[in-house]
């Protein structure tokens, strides 16, 4: 606000307002809007909303038009001395000046707090910045951690993968052999064990009776240095299906023609 400006602001704490139309004006050089003179100079005795001072004097309170008409403006000085026109309009600028002064000084207290305030909240967004970042370096901290934990789960994961692949490998070979062993068992029991009565052996082509299977002792050398092929039939005094002769008592024996 300069000196130019050509309205008032009401001093009035929660008013603030331009003035416009009629005003009232206090010795103790405030000024309010007409509403809120109109309440709070009602009261006796009266006093200042803006310094509380006591307006007790006849003419401490005035209810003045802001903008006069061109007839008063003509007769409200007219006849006067110019030393007292002089004083009434130096008093008139003293007090113009002094709300400018005030409407001054009142912006530069507003200022003021604002910047307390904005420094208070600077500080506390410092604060909270400070704290933020202690935060995300604990937490890049953590997750860290964890990225390192989880190497380690993926090793252990790979080891064990392996280590089971391996087993497969492992279980899958032995199956395989179980199952060629089973088959083998199964071909020996069925050339050891005849389904039928009667069945006639393989190279003495003589009737077998069926006997209880038995594990068969596959391979033995007889007194007679002669390696032979026994099964379960020659414990019950039956006859070999195999019988493996060395080759020098094959050339001892004669050759018989049929």
């Amino acid at each position: 606000m300069s000196l130019c400006d050509d309205t008032l602001l009401c001093n009035f704490p929660k008013c603030r307002t331009k003035l416009s139309g009629f005003a009232w004006v206090t010795a103790c050089s405030h000024v309010f809007c007409d509403q809120h003179g109109s309440g709070e100079f009602s009261r006796s005795p009266a006093i200042c909303p803006a310094c509380s001072s006591a307006l007790s004097g006849k003419l401490d309170i005035v209810r003045t038009e802001l903008s006069p008409s061109e007839d008063y403006k003509a007769m409200v000085l007219a006849g006067l001395r110019p030393d007292i026109v002089l004083d009434i309009t130096a008093r008139a600028l003293a007090f113009w000046s002094y709300q400018v002064h005030q409407e001054r000084m009142y912006q530069e207290y507003n200022v003021s707090r604002a910047e307390a305030q904005l420094k208070q909240m600077e500080k506390v967004l410092t604060q909270q910045n400070q704290a933020r970042e202690l935060e995300l370096s604990a937490m890049r901290g953590e997750i860290t951690s964890l990225k390192k934990v989880m190497e380690e789960y993926k090793r252990k994961h790979s080891e064990v993968s392996e280590r089971l692949m391996e087993r497969n490998r492992q279980y899958q070979k032995l199956q395989g052999l179980y199952d060629s062993l089973r088959l083998r068992n199964m071909v020996v029991g069925e050339i050891e064990t005849p389904s039928k009565p009667g069945y006639r052996g393989i190279s003495t082509g003589t009737g077998l009776e069926a006997t209880p299977r038995r594990s068969p002792t596959c391979f033995s050398v007889s007194h007679d240095g002669e390696s032979r092929f026994f099964s379960c039939l020659e414990a019950d005094g039956g006859r070999p299906f195999f019988q493996f002769r060395s080759p020098a008592r094959e050339k001892s024996r004669p050759y018989k023609k049929h």
